[in-house]
């Protein structure tokens, strides 16, 4: 299902030059050690199992196949061209040796990979989701969390639902939408969007996003 701009293709001639650091937003070193950053804090270690949803280029997964043991990190995205633009860069990191699971998929079925998860990370994601998209991924990671496992995912917060009028979020300066990407949501709303997926919100955080993205932790209701 291609939703948005990321869906084109990338050319070879395009992954040697490093269109796809711009390709995903840029902001490479900056976003990619924020992310691992703070996903240590929250108590992800090298033995966990890590499943990064929307992965793209590996802004972020450099470090976490640097960091996890080898053959624990997991990474899903639709646009194939930027799952090779990751493979690129883990060559160059010298990191493929740590085996790391990547894999296409248009569905959000994280279930293929046979596996439990003790963290899983949406980055920058459901900022370009409607909000049907967001339920199905988050009942497709639901099913795949292990006990007490959970999922951190970003998003641009609304001040109220159904909030119609654009907004403009400091820091950077993006400007979301209500219907179209990128998209913005209230906390109620993607409470509401966790319970239908069977999952509930725990909290909300601010963790420096260069762009304004708030950060939220889902767990299976159950934990």
């Amino acid at each position: 299902m291609e939703i948005n701009a990321y869906g084109r293709q990338l050319s070879s001639t395009d992954i040697q030059a490093g269109a796809h650091r711009d390709f995903v937003g840029g902001l490479w070193d900056q976003v990619g050690t924020l992310q691992f950053d703070f996903l240590v804090k929250q108590g992800l270690e090298p033995h966990h199992r890590f499943l990064d949803m929307g992965c793209g280029a590996m802004r972020g997964g450099v470090h976490f196949v640097r960091y996890l043991n080898a053959g624990h990190y997991y990474g899903l995205d639709f646009n194939a061209s930027l799952l090779e633009a990751g493979q690129h860069e883990l060559s160059k990191a010298g990191l493929l040796s740590k085996k790391p699971q990547l894999l296409v998929d248009d569905q959000f079925d994280v279930g293929r990979f046979a596996t439990k998860f003790e963290y899983a990370l949406a980055l920058s994601l459901f900022t370009h989701l409607p909000m049907n998209h967001i339920v199905r991924c988050l009942v497709e990671v639901g099913r795949s969390l292990a006990t007490g496992g959970c999922l951190f995912a970003t998003f641009f917060e609304a001040p109220q639902s159904a909030h119609l009028n654009a907004l403009a979020h400091s820091p950077g300066g993006i400007v979301t939408q209500y219907d179209r990407d990128p998209y913005h949501q209230s906390v109620e709303e993607m409470r509401w969007l966790a319970n239908a997926a069977g999952l509930r919100l725990a909290n909300v955080e601010e963790w420096g996003h260069p762009r304004g993205q708030k950060i939220l932790k889902f767990f299976a209701q159950s934990s």
